[in-house]
């Protein structure tokens, strides 16, 4: 994550520490040998020794509260992002949900829309077989006035004809009355 160099340098630190404590220690015992003068070598030796042991102890615990330090500096660091997303997770949830209701909305709007629609289709064949059916009888009627109007024709054909036959007939009775009358 990046501590490496934090964690080196406080390590680095506690132990110059340590160490620093351990020198001053041991002028501290050589001073009280010196002002005692009947100090033997064992007992500096013995009190060195229960004093580094405490260094020790001390060093160990330094270490180890670092290390439950650099623990919880990590999971802080982790719950923090944790709660930052999923304080973005919850806005994107709401924002997931309202466009659900919006879509539920367009879905219940397209349905009503697709019902009239269909609805409209229907009277709109129904109405297509109802004019099929107008046209054809209007077909029918059409097809039978058509041969209404060739019979008219053929008789009013054959009446011109019998009309032109009666007035040429007529012509010859009048021409055939004036020889007479002559």
């Amino acid at each position: 994550m990046g501590k490496g160099p934090a964690t080196v340098k406080t390590i680095a630190g506690t132990m110059s520490v340590i160490l620093l404590s351990s020198l001053m220690s041991i002028i501290k015992i050589q001073n009280k040998g010196a002002k005692l003068g009947t100090m033997s070598p064992r007992i500096s030796i013995a009190l060195y020794g229960q004093d580094c042991a405490f260094q020790f102890s001390l060093l160990g615990f330094t270490l180890f509260l670092g290390f439950i330090i650099d623990r919880m500096h990590h999971y802080l660091s982790k719950l923090i992002e944790l709660r930052s997303s999923i304080g973005s997770s919850k806005e994107e949830v709401e924002r997931l949900q309202k466009e659900k209701t919006e879509l539920k909305g367009k879905e219940e709007t397209a349905s009503k829309e697709i019902k009239v629609l269909k609805e409209q289709i229907s009277n709109l064949s129904e109405n297509l077989k109802n004019l099929k059916s107008e046209n054809e009888e209007k077909d029918k009627q059409i097809e039978t006035a058509e041969a209404h109007v060739v019979s008219l024709q053929k008789q009013s054909a054959d009446l011109l004809l019998e009309y032109d036959r009666l007035l040429e007939d007529n012509q010859n009775l009048q021409a055939q009355g004036l020889g007479y009358k002559s």
